[in-house]
């Protein structure tokens, strides 16, 4: 090889590293935007303020009537015909065997969404853009996770919160609220402190290992949302509920996404387990946000 083919070779190495290069412009829209994400992490101090009643304003909120995490459970066990002894979680039976001093807080719960449900339903919905920077190639982050995400929640504030009153006060409401939270304050922080060459090991190790219970705890209380929504006078559909009316075509289509909702959290899980392995195997130094 001669030395001017030798030159060509190399040339496109500086190119390809200014093609992958973040605009200044970009970068900036970036990290204000994982800024004022991680600050605006308004249900994750909100609603334990709620349940520890840090306002004293807590106990004159009150819930609506509505079925309770423990009957949601009760009602899919049975469907399962799972031993009498296995049926531990009855309505209120959670609640009567919590010590005094738990109660008033698991009481609580029932009246999270009148806090935070507004926020909580602005802020996911502002996660579309989430969707705009995978797709337009600015984050790492891959598309089809990203969307999956996205869309979960967005069904989960406007087609279960907004169109069943009920679930409101369900205490899975609060769960679920306190996981996405919390993931997107640690998350957010994160890809800033990244994007301005920073990798503190604390965020780092919280970022990919929080999820281990994180993801099960929000994406469990969002699939037992979606089933509390369905028709109780059916709890398996067949030709017979169909025929009565009792399930409408959107209560078969809520029973189908709480059935995959469980390998959607599957894909999200096993994504981040090897996204563990592979960051917390290297340097943070060399660490890049994703």
């Amino acid at each position: 090889m001669s030395n001017h083919e030798a030159t060509r070779t190399k040339t496109p190495q500086p190119a390809s590293k200014r093609k992958h290069s973040v605009p200044v412009a970009l970068k900036a829209y970036l990290i204000a935007y994982n800024v004022i994400s991680a600050l605006d992490g308004h249900t994750c101090w909100a609603s334990p303020a709620h349940l520890f009643n840090l306002d004293g304003n807590s106990d004159v909120v009150e819930a609506a009537q509505a079925k309770t995490a423990t009957s949601v459970f009760t009602r899919f066990m049975t469907v399962f015909s799972l031993p009498k002894a296995l049926r531990i979680l009855s309505p209120n039976t959670v609640e009567s065997r919590l010590p005094p001093y738990l109660q008033p807080i698991y009481h609580r719960t029932g009246s999270v969404f009148s806090r935070v449900g507004a926020t909580t339903a602005f802020v996911q919905t502002f996660a579309i853009l989430e969707v705009v920077h995978a797709l337009l190639g600015w984050v790492r982050s891959p598309l089809q996770t990203t969307v999956m995400q996205v869309s979960s929640r967005l069904f989960l504030v406007w087609g279960i919160a907004e169109q069943f009153p009920a679930v409101r006060s369900n205490p899975l409401y609060t769960s679920m609220v306190l996981a996405w939270s919390s993931t997107e304050v640690i998350r957010y922080a994160f890809y800033a402190f990244n994007l301005v060459g920073m990798n503190p090991y604390v965020l780092l190790w919280l970022r990919y290992t929080t999820f281990y219970v994180l993801y099960p705890l929000g994406a469990g209380s969002e699939a037992f949302l979606t089933y509390a929504t369905l028709p109780s006078s059916s709890p398996v559909p067949g030709w017979h509920s169909w025929l009565r009316g009792m399930w409408k075509p959107a209560d078969y289509a809520r029973a189908v996404l709480f059935l995959i909702w469980w390998p959607g959290l599957y894909v999200m899980y096993t994504y981040m387990i090897s996204q563990r392995r592979k960051v917390l195997g290297k340097a943070p130094k060399t660490l890049k946000t994703s």
